[in-house]
């Protein structure tokens, strides 16, 4: 009987909590205090931080590998693995992502982009915080060519792209680049807004632009279309996640496929989002997280994000001083594609200034260009560095 106590006790989770696993599950409680309390993007931060608190419980083996034996003839499963470890496949193999995005496409009105196709530059502008971030990922010696994609991918301020591309390239940095991406994304209200007045003056962030055209159906079918066989043909590796993006736009502009369209954006999205969190949380164990390389993926992340806000607002600033365009800056900081997060805080910090001004339609232009853009920056750089 004393024997059956003993081994139970030293089954117990307790009896393998260390420091590493402790500070994991307060990490998991944090991010969940945000999700909850503070409201911070809990759609996406209530399943990551449980994934995190799952594969931190000593003993609970949900992310095990399992145990097999090859034999002469066959394969036999001597241990099955954990539940989160077979669902995280879908993470490993790269198909949850671009699941996510056809649900994306689903919900995404492309018209305000259609209507001013200026919008693209300064959603194309916001990805230089990834190449930038690249460039010194690279240059700190602390990781890879492949490694600083992954790392730099999170300055396009799109989970489902960064898990996708770290997948291909780095996929032990899986964990912390996609916490960072997400915490990143998360907290597009608070980083935002200080380098958006920074880099702008009172009169600037009170521009009133004129209203933007009403675009025809016929040109909302055709611009899913175009764009992925022109995306594709140029970087044929960006056509997984664009063409699952445009696919579920089809959906939703051609008017013959309603049930595909609500499928899509409403419960295929929400159960992809559940796997893709929790697995994505349980790639943070205490051994892969608690590195100076997970401090540097960090820090460079919001580097990569800030620059990318800045960029989009320089590039605003640019295009009135060159060509006497009457652009509100605050809209290239959208062009993030933090879909519609980035836009909300273009029109937040812009009534502030004018409380009449309304330019939440607008900044939807370079923050759906925002996502295109982050889709085929992770396509040219899984072109130059995948093998």
């Amino acid at each position: 009987m004393l024997d059956a106590l003993l081994h139970f006790l030293k089954g117990s989770g307790f009896f393998g909590l260390n420091v590493g696993a402790v500070t994991m599950l307060a990490i998991a409680c944090l991010l969940l205090y945000l999700a909850i309390v503070k409201r911070f993007e809990p759609l996406l931060l209530v399943p990551i931080a449980f994934g995190v608190l799952l594969t931190n419980l000593p003993f609970a083996g949900l992310m095990a590998e399992p145990v097999l034996e090859v034999g002469a003839d066959a394969i036999h499963t001597l241990q099955p693995g954990g539940l989160l470890y077979y669902l995280f496949q879908g993470d490993h193999l790269g198909i949850f992502p671009p699941l996510i995005f056809l649900g994306v496409g689903a919900m995404t009105d492309f018209g305000p982009l259609i209507a001013n196709p200026r919008s693209l530059l300064l959603g194309a502008a916001a990805q230089f915080g990834i190449f930038i971030t690249f460039l010194g990922a690279v240059f700190s010696g602390l990781f890879t060519a492949q490694e600083a994609a992954s790392i730099g991918i999170i300055g396009g301020a799109d989970g489902p792209t960064a898990i996708f591309l770290s997948s291909k390239l780095a996929p032990h940095l899986l964990g912390p680049i996609a916490i960072a991406a997400y915490s990143y994304m998360a907290l597009v209200p608070i980083i935002q807004p200080p380098i958006m007045r920074l880099l702008t003056t009172s009169r600037e962030r009170a521009i009133r632009m004129t209203q933007l055209r009403e675009v025809t159906r016929r040109e909302k079918i055709i611009f899913p279309i175009a764009v992925t066989i022109i995306v594709s043909l140029i970087v044929p590796a960006a056509a997984t996640l664009v063409g699952m993006l445009m696919l579920g736009n089809l959906f939703r502009e051609c008017g013959v496929v309603g049930r595909l369209e609500d499928t899509a954006k409403n419960a295929l999205i929400n159960i992809i989002t559940i796997f893709l969190g929790i697995t994505v949380g349980a790639t943070a164990t205490a051994e892969q997280f608690l590195k100076v390389e997970t401090l540097a993926i960090l820090s460079l992340g919001v580097v990569a994000f800030a620059i990318g806000t800045a960029s989009g607002v320089l590039l605003a600033k640019l295009m009135n001083l060159l060509f006497r365009m009457n652009i509100n800056p605050l809209i290239g900081s959208a062009g993030v594609s933090a879909v519609p997060m980035a836009a909300r805080v273009s029109q937040t910090i812009g009534q502030q200034e004018d409380p009449g001004n309304f330019l939440l339609m607008h900044a939807m232009g370079p923050n759906v260009a925002g996502v295109i853009g982050s889709a085929v920056s992770a396509g040219v750089l899984l072109s130059l560095f995948g093998q």
